[in-house]
């Protein structure tokens, strides 16, 4: 790394360690947490609070759903989510190759089957071309991932689901607060889940929201795992009260007061976030990278940030070399770190089957390889920080290390041509 010494001397970015966590993450509590928090203990319930019923009310709210359903993470719900659609063991649904494993493997335990798609590179939405050479009358259902905060392709993905009549399940662990053509990401679903999960930008520490319009998939997903609320439905499920479907699924009340929080801060944080985002954006987009910025269609949150740069009369280094010179300069980059599910042991190796408990006959074989649209732009993506803060010495360094970069491509090429 050495070897790429540019002119200017010192490496852009000095900041230390604790700088770059302090600017890059978010301050996960704050006092409105801890008096929260000190009001539970202070009623003696630690179990059932009231606050789980407002965490969801605040989310049905916002996403202007009419049934939300808060679980103990969002795998939880997402796990929910499949039980609720009542579809049968052996049916298939359409899911990313490109995505976290929870977008795909709790629907497994109820035996349905992820038939893995191809990501399209303008919006890393899935690709239209490749859902529908992979849709056969066996396809029930599709899952939609806004990865990264990014809505993608929705509308030529909700259309293909509409003339399939598939129903959609809508994975919006990435996306609190993004929007497409003005509506709520999480609101496009039959059912659609986000993840509370620590990282996550309302986070809950550990938690999950099941979303829905349907009052039939709500009652199941409270049959599936919420045990005290079964007493409650209006219907005759509310028989199985006293042995639930052998799953608990529950947020507990901490997490539900810190998630509630998180909500009513998450406008606030995620307009610093996307302001940095966007000054960030601006200077790589100065040297041929795309950004994915927001469209006339859609609005996008940034829970992590990727930029893929491109070859072009802007551009003459590759996203490898480009990685090697940001790193040299002290940045902190790397490739996106979601591995392609379709390749992980658990599919190749078919422990799967397992876990499916189906005739061989209606297990696919999952095999590594293929997927090239999905492969070539993965392998082009960089991973950047997202900065968090209103402090900008650290944003401002890594700018200056592009500004660097970007000026000196020629030189760059010829030292790693060279080494």
């Amino acid at each position: 790394m050495g070897k790429l010494a540019l002119q200017g001397g010192e490496k852009s970015v000095q900041s230390s360690t604790d700088t770059h966590k302090e600017q890059t993450q978010w301050p996960q509590l704050g006092q409105g947490e801890l008096s929260s928090i000190n009001s539970l203990f202070e009623d003696a319930n630690i179990s059932t609070h009231p606050i789980i019923r407002e965490l969801e009310k605040a989310y049905r709210e916002r996403i202007r759903s009419k049934y939300a359903l808060a679980h103990n993470n969002g795998t939880s719900a997402l796990m929910a989510a499949f039980w609720a659609l009542d579809l049968k063991p052996g049916d298939q649904i359409l899911v990313p190759t490109a995505t976290f494993w929870a977008s795909a493997l709790p629907m497994m335990w109820h035996g349905l089957v992820p038939i893995f798609c191809e990501s399209e590179d303008t919006e890393l939405g899935l690709d239209l071309e490749d859902i529908r050479a992979k849709w056969n009358p066996n396809v029930k259902a599709i899952v939609i991932v806004p990865l990264w905060g990014i809505p993608g392709n929705y509308e030529a993905i909700l259309n293909f689901a509409k003339e399939k009549r598939l129903l959609i399940i809508e994975d919006a662990s990435h996306a609190h607060g993004a929007q497409f053509k003005n509506k709520p990401v999480g609101s496009f679903g039959d059912i659609s889940v986000f993840s509370l999960q620590g990282d996550k930008l309302a986070p809950a520490g550990e938690g999950g929201m099941l979303l829905t319009n349907n009052l039939e998939y709500y009652n199941k997903a409270i049959l599936f795992g919420d045990i005290t609320r079964i007493v409650e439905l209006d219907t005759p499920d509310s028989r199985f009260a006293a042995t639930s479907f052998g799953v608990k699924t529950r947020i507990a009340p901490v997490s539900a007061s810190i998630g509630l929080n998180s909500l009513k801060k998450l406008d606030e944080r995620n307009a610093i976030r996307k302001s940095n985002m966007i000054r960030l954006s601006e200077a790589l987009e100065n040297y041929g990278f795309n950004c994915y910025t927001d469209t006339e269609n859609w609005s996008r949150t940034y829970f992590e940030f990727v930029a893929r740069p491109q070859l072009n009369n802007k551009n003459k280094l590759t996203a490898t070399e480009w990685v090697k010179a940001l790193l040299s300069e002290g940045c902190d980059v790397s490739e996106p770190r979601y591995p392609l599910l379709h390749e992980q042991p658990f599919f190749t190796e078919g422990a799967y089957k397992k876990v499916l408990r189906l005739d061989d006959s209606l297990c696919p074989e999952y095999n590594p390889g293929g997927f090239d649209k999905t492969r070539k732009v993965n392998g082009e993506l960089i991973k950047f920080p997202c900065f968090t803060t209103t402090h900008t010495d650290l944003l401002d360094e890594y700018i200056d290390a592009i500004h660097k970069i970007g000026r000196s491509q020629d030189v760059i090429k010829t030292i790693l041509e060279n080494s």
